[in-house]
């Protein structure tokens, strides 16, 4: 399985560039939400620069995990062929599930329904009231949240806080109710896995890092089978076909999850 992994990353862009939803003006609307320094944004900005062919930083990162560093809800499109062209998914980055400071659970359930306007700054003491000018009280379609991401990074995974991990079921919970698909990406899988390190090839046989996923699985409910490694872009300046084969193989997947969900909504 995966032997070749630029033989998926073919099949995948093609996928995703020939990606079109069912309705005109449908914008498939993908939400991250994970542990503070997970790589969220570094996602984001992986896939930007994988389907533009060069390095790119949509999203602002930060290389240290000492607080949470993406504060407000953002909307990231990515161009197409012309600076007049979007691929017609958006990505949303939220505030990190720090146990203290992080994001409110009840903050990214308003998210779920539309009802958060793009720039509002999390407040880790109090949710978005009805009252607060950041409150959308008409979300439209394409307002929601059409497929849920968790993020999280594999060479720390065991030593998750139970807060976070209670906090990544809550939201998962919700999800659920709502009928929202969710898959997990794990990041950092070369950090966790010296073999990995060698040779990314060895993703899909690192027992090691199957454990961990095992593991992330039955703590949070998520199945195998919607969980994702990869590797993100941090310092390269140069891509890497196994790397771009992994980070497309996830996003394949959550655009497929996203549109059939948003499909079922809409008929």
């Amino acid at each position: 399985m995966f032997s070749s992994l630029s033989r998926d990353k073919k099949g995948a862009v093609e996928y995703i560039n020939n990606y079109k939803p069912q309705t005109e003006g449908q914008q498939l609307r993908i939400l991250l939400h994970g542990p503070v320094g997970a790589g969220k944004s570094s996602f984001i900005n992986s896939v930007q620069s994988v389907l533009k062919g060069g390095m790119c930083t949509l999203a602002l990162a930060d290389n240290t995990t000492h607080g949470c560093f993406t504060k407000q809800y953002t909307t990231y499109k990515i161009q197409k062929d012309n600076s007049e062209t979007f691929y017609p998914f958006v990505f949303n980055d939220i505030m990190g599930l720090d146990p203290q400071r992080g994001v409110l659970v009840d903050d990214v359930k308003l998210a779920f329904t539309g009802h958060v306007k793009e720039g509002y700054v999390f407040n880790p003491e109090s949710k978005l009231s009805e009252g607060n000018e950041f409150y959308n009280k008409s979300p439209t379609v394409n307002d929601k949240v059409h497929v849920l991401v968790c993020v999280v990074p594999a060479d720390t995974l065991f030593s998750m806080s139970d807060e976070t991990v209670q906090k990544i079921r809550d939201i998962r919970l919700e999800a659920s109710r709502l009928g929202i698909p969710q898959v997990a990406v794990l990041t950092k899988v070369e950090e966790a896995c010296p073999e990995i390190k060698r040779d990314l090839k060895n993703v899909y046989r690192s027992i090691n890092l199957k454990d961990k996923m095992e593991q992330f699985s039955a703590d949070v409910g998520i199945p195998m089978n919607c969980i994702f490694p990869v590797r993100n872009y941090y310092e390269e300046i140069d891509l890497s076909d196994d790397t771009d084969a992994l980070i497309l193989s996830a996003l394949r997947c959550i655009i497929d999850y996203g549109g059939d969900f948003f499909n079922r909504k809409t008929v």
